[in-house]
């Protein structure tokens, strides 16, 4: 069955207080469904800043995107989110990964890790938060039974794993780090991020249960009629693909209304993926998108 799509817009960059809000309650308007903040250093705190986003608006719900497992201790992170749930009403959507930023680690005196150690912290960080939530005090302080909704967010297959487990959302990050440039994610063919919802897929399947709902962030936003002008840059700093495999990345959104909303029809047809995240900075131009989607 197919499932409707939502679309969430990820908030950069920090504000005063009434810009905050006023940008918070112009995507409301625009028809965003979920509101979003990232987790990295230099962006705005995010559990403060969707309390406040929850002040400004009605409608959407409010999510990290995605919460660095590194940079948290499961139980403190546990009291943040129970607390950050009550004040926003219940509106609370909790998205976790890894961390792919070295620099931001060691700028904060965090030990960075191996892959496998960051993913065995996000692993337990899971873990942990349900026991808390099934617990005492936190049990009794929870807005949503059982604590808000879980999106996983990754490539690897211990993290598509995990969010086969436990997630009611799969983000795929369609991208990859860079081996020649920590801190860098390099963007994967069609093919390769096929290869990576067939993967997820069967890690469903072994684990049962109902399928989770599938996210992708869009890196790029440009309604245009030249789509090879449009992607140059890209091109340009992709060189592990050819301009035609650029052209066809599924992370990107490129090209007329009805060009752009037949792509998004027939990713979700293939590959199930019906959240849809934007950047801040793409938030205006997506809009007439969600219009033309929400006719199908």
């Amino acid at each position: 069955m197919r499932r409707p799509f939502r679309f969430g817009v990820n908030f950069l960059g920090t504000a005063p207080a009434d810009a905050w809000r006023a940008k918070c309650r112009r995507a409301e308007e625009l028809g965003y469904d979920v509101l979003l903040v990232p987790d990295h250093l230099g962006m705005p705190a995010p559990f403060p800043a969707l309390v406040a986003a929850a002040e400004a608006t009605e409608r959407p719900r409010l999510g990290t995107f995605v919460l660095n497992a590194g940079f948290w201790n499961p139980a403190l992170l546990a009291r943040e989110i129970v607390t950050t749930d009550a004040l926003t009403g219940g509106r609370l959507e909790v998205g976790l990964g890894t961390g792919y930023v070295r620099a931001e680690h060691e700028d904060a005196a965090l030990p960075w890790g191996s892959p496998g150690e960051r993913v065995g912290h996000l692993v337990r960080t899971v873990r942990e938060l349900r026991r808390r939530y099934a617990e005492a005090p936190l049990k009794e302080q929870l807005t949503q039974p059982g604590g808000p909704p879980l999106l996983i967010g990754g490539n690897g297959e211990r993290v598509l794993r995990l969010a086969a487990e436990e997630a009611a959302t799969v983000a795929f990050t369609g991208a990859r780090s860079s081996p020649d440039a920590p801190g860098t994610l390099l963007a994967l063919s069609a093919e390769e991020f096929a290869a990576r919802i067939a993967r997820y897929e069967e890690s469903e399947r072994a684990v049962g249960g109902p399928p989770a709902e599938r996210n992708l962030l869009l890196q790029l936003v440009e309604l245009t009629d030249d789509r090879a002008k449009a992607v140059d840059a890209l091109a340009q700093r992709s060189a592990h693909l050819t301009q035609e495999q650029v052209l066809a990345l599924p992370i990107l959104a490129v090209g007329t209304v009805d060009e752009v909303t037949r792509q998004l029809l027939d990713q979700r047809e293939q590959f199930g993926i019906s959240y849809l995240t934007v950047l801040e900075p793409y938030m205006e131009a997506f809009a007439p998108v969600i219009q033309a989607l929400h006719r199908h």
